[in-house]
């Protein structure tokens, strides 16, 4: 067995928070600093080019190819359930908007028992990493790692959509990011000068060459080393040869909300009995691990048009694929450098709530499901999300095998709350749709169709449309109750040496996208690593 190190901290993940951990912890020349990576290096070229998620979701080069368990909610229907697994992690193939929720989340957070974790808290991390295209504001920083530009076109369907989610209510922003997101406009994207921005790009990059970080890919975790309760290094196999690395200081598990609680429980540390169950010895009995999975639920409501320009026509012959290709490469604009959603929109599910509960992702463009040929007529897409899910689901172990995927069981549309909020949604996408300045496309509904009229009936309709929009949080929850996971510096409670630093420590959900929200995590995280906290 090859042996590397000792090293100060090892971190198992080059995600969206591992590489930000591996920049900002190396940047000490008294430390050292060893990333494990699973996946390759990030030099697949559709991992640069924005259009290029389509084909980096769903192929094993940048994906772990997972899959949710049945799952009644949904028609028990098994879905996928993309994860980065390269350089960069998510933020390598994700829709690469930048969003932090709501002012509102993160003071839950603080009142749930999480001081420092507030909305004041966090903004300063939000800052620390950003280079907003328009500067410094009280809102928005200038001259970090994190790049954030407005997207490179627009469409006349979407900008009618925004008129028409305006003539329904919804007010006109140009920033969901100032701690309040109710509004419809255009996304901000991770993004430089039409290429994609990951975390690796911004982050890992720079910090290569330092001598100490040492950056291992085909390291795909095994199991932690433990002394008793003690975590001393990991296992893994590197390009399939059986290795280990120790840690003096720290283990720092940024595996992501499904990596994360999997390490753990194969290493010992989860729910007793589960762990038994597998025919793994219990060292630590933490019930939480795995527990507590939260995702947004995407309905996506599909609507044929005419009159209008939408991807599905422009995309249907070579000329149009040409005229696309040539935009791209001679102005890093058009289609190629889209992001999968570009206009949004944060609305209220019920005129009572205090601040939005659902979350709009409109496209102009439409498909029976993720993966498969674009519609051969003029559509567009408008993708909603219940923010809030009460829902909470679980990752369990389905052997003791550490090459086997876990068990992932999200409890879609599992409680009446749910079920009402996407009936309400689709309800809502109906009225937005009405409205007049969507009225000269002449929009039909294709999906879920207009058969579905009462509450019944859309929340069936949910259940077949429905499908995951990648933002699993929760499975090592922030907390100082017994069923957390780790306390408010992302200590494993009851463990010495082992830190978890990725979405799996959410308490509760952000309202919108979760990425940069873990760059964040990322980014305070790093400072009470070297605080000592």
């Amino acid at each position: 067995m090859k042996d590397f190190g000792p090293f100060d901290y090892v971190i198992v993940g080059a995600g969206s928070a591992g590489c930000v951990l591996a920049n900002r912890l190396s940047e000490d020349p008294r430390t050292r600093v060893l990333l494990l990576e699973a996946g390759g290096r990030d030099n697949y070229i559709w991992t640069k080019i924005p259009v290029g998620y389509l084909y980096c979701i769903g192929n094993p080069r940048t994906d772990w190819m997972f899959s949710t368990e049945a799952e009644p909610g949904l028609g028990n229907r098994a879905i996928l359930y993309p994860r980065g697994r390269i350089l960069g992690g998510c933020s390598a193939i994700n829709g690469m908007l930048y969003l932090r929720g709501q002012a509102r989340d993160y003071d839950q957070w603080r009142q749930m028992g999480n001081p420092g974790w507030g909305w004041d808290d966090v903004l300063p991390y939000f800052l620390k990493s950003e280079d907003h295209y328009q500067g410094v504001s009280e809102t928005h920083g200038e001259g970090g790692e994190w790049r954030v530009e407005k997207q490179r076109l627009s469409w006349e369907i979407l900008d009618a959509f925004a008129d028409a989610a305006e003539a329904a209510g919804i007010p006109r922003t140009d920033d969901f990011n100032t701690g309040t997101n109710e509004g419809v406009g255009y996304f901000q994207v991770n993004q430089r000068r039409g290429w994609r921005w990951s975390t690796a790009t911004g982050f890992l990059r720079p910090a290569e060459h330092r001598q100490t970080l040492t950056v291992l890919t085909g390291a795909q975790a095994q199991g932690l080393i433990l002394e008793g309760r003690k975590a001393t290094g990991v296992r893994f196999l590197k390009d399939g040869q059986p290795a280990q690395a120790t840690a003096t200081r720290e283990v720092i598990l940024c595996a992501g909300s499904i990596g994360s609680p999997h390490l753990m429980m194969l290493s010992g540390i989860g729910p007793g009995q589960h762990l038994q169950d597998h025919g793994i010895g219990v060292t630590h009995d933490l019930a939480g691990v795995g527990g507590n999975l939260q995702d947004h639920l995407q309905l996506r409501l599909s609507y044929r048009v005419a009159g209008v320009k939408t991807l599905n026509q422009l995309s249907s012959t070579l000329f149009g694929k040409a005229k696309i290709g040539l935009e791209y490469a001679l102005f890093r604009s058009g289609p190629m450098s889209m992001a999968p959603s570009q206009l949004g929109a944060f609305a209220k599910s019920d005129p009572s709530l205090d601040t939005p509960d659902l979350e709009y992702h409109v496209q102009p463009l439409s498909l029976p499901r993720f993966g498969e040929d674009l519609d051969p007529f003029p559509a567009f897409t408008a993708s909603v999300c219940n923010l809030r899910p009460e829902a909470r689901g679980h990752v369990r172990l389905n052997s003791p095998d550490p090459g086997d995927a876990p068990a992932i069981q999200p409890n879609y549309l599992s409680t009446e709350a749910d079920r009402l909020t996407a009936a309400r949604s689709i309800t809502l996408t109906r009225k937005i749709v009405g409205q007049t300045p969507l009225a000269q496309y002449h929009p039909q509904e294709i999906r879920p169709g207009p058969d579905y009229a009462t509450d019944q009936q859309l929340i069936d309709a949910a259940g077949q449309i429905g499908t995951t929009i990648f933002h699993p949080v929760g499975t090592a929850r922030m907390g100082t109750d017994p069923g957390a996971v780790v306390d408010p510096c992302l200590r494993v409670h009851g463990m010495e040496g082992l830190r978890v630093v990725d979405a799996s420590i959410m308490p509760t959900i952000t309202s919108g996208n979760t990425n940069s929200p873990t760059v964040m995590i990322a980014e305070k995280a790093a400072d009470m690593i070297r605080a000592g906290g």
